[in-house]
């Protein structure tokens, strides 16, 4: 998808992006060989054609920072199928607090589509080992992440790095119009949960590691369940949100799925 994109550039929308595709301008090599295009001026074609080359020499080598920098947030999602592979679900549980009020992470869990693993607080979660964790890594997935998780990590560990492009499911679905929150959005999609963490919700979370750290090792691992599931669920959910973003675009009138 994103060799189709070309909102990317500074003053194109989605509307001119389908009228560029109407004239069988599909691609960035399509756009930088024709020597004009209507509604474009020659000086600005020649800044996009600049842009775009750009473009494609850092995707070539798999540079997703660079994208993370020069594509607007709401657009990252048409990375996706480009760096799906090397992509990170994240999602944390915190103590119920804001970080100025006492409040913590207690868990963060991370998910690569073949290991789940988890950080724990007063154990293992650093500011040190969770960039590690994120380190080689060319793509984050969370669902709500840019406006919570993300944020709240940021004000525990102010030295953590998120320098990838982001595909935040929850504004994805909203877009999309989807309501409610993530485990409405699972029960939408068909998407089961681990019959024991079935039904609960962030606040159940914070009462499991309140008795977790009294000592209740029944809770602490009932946590990590309801984590995991969060967790490794997010993958499944970006693969039909991506589908279904890509649609909404038009461009399936345009370009077979398999070339794009």
């Amino acid at each position: 998808m994103i060799k189709n994109t070309f909102c990317i550039l500074n003053g194109i929308g989605e509307r001119l992006e389908r009228r560029l595709w109407r004239q069988g301008i599909l691609t960035w090599n399509d756009f930088i060989e024709k020597d004009e295009i209507d509604l474009i001026s020659p000086e600005r074609k020649a800044l996009f054609d600049s842009a775009l080359r750009d473009a494609a020499r850092e995707l070539e080598i798999g540079n997703s920072p660079y994208f993370a920098k020069t594509i607007k947030r709401r657009e990252h999602w048409r990375l996706y199928d480009v760096f799906k592979g090397g992509a990170l679900c994240l999602d944390i549980e915190t103590n119920g607090f804001l970080p100025d009020r006492g409040g913590y992470v207690t868990l963060v869990g991370l998910y690569d589509g073949y290991d789940w693993r988890y950080l724990l607080a007063g154990r293992d979660l650093t500011a040190e080992n969770l960039n590690k964790e994120l380190s080689g890594y060319k793509y984050l997935i969370t669902y709500y992440g840019s406006s919570f998780d993300i944020p709240f990590l940021q004000r525990i560990f102010p030295e953590l790095r998120f320098d990838i492009p982001h595909f935040d499911l929850c504004f994805a679905a909203r877009k999309l119009g989807f309501k409610g929150g993530l485990k409405r959005l699972e029960s939408e999609l068909g998407i089961i949960r681990d019959i024991s963490v079935k039904g609960m919700d962030g606040y159940d979370a914070v009462r499991l590691w309140e008795y977790a750290i009294r000592g209740s090792k029944e809770a602490l691992d009932l946590l990590i369940t309801y984590n995991r599931e969060d967790t490794v669920n997010l993958l499944e959910i970006a693969e039909r949100l991506y589908l279904m973003l890509k649609d909404s675009t038009g461009i399936k009138e345009f370009v077979n799925y398999g070339d794009s």
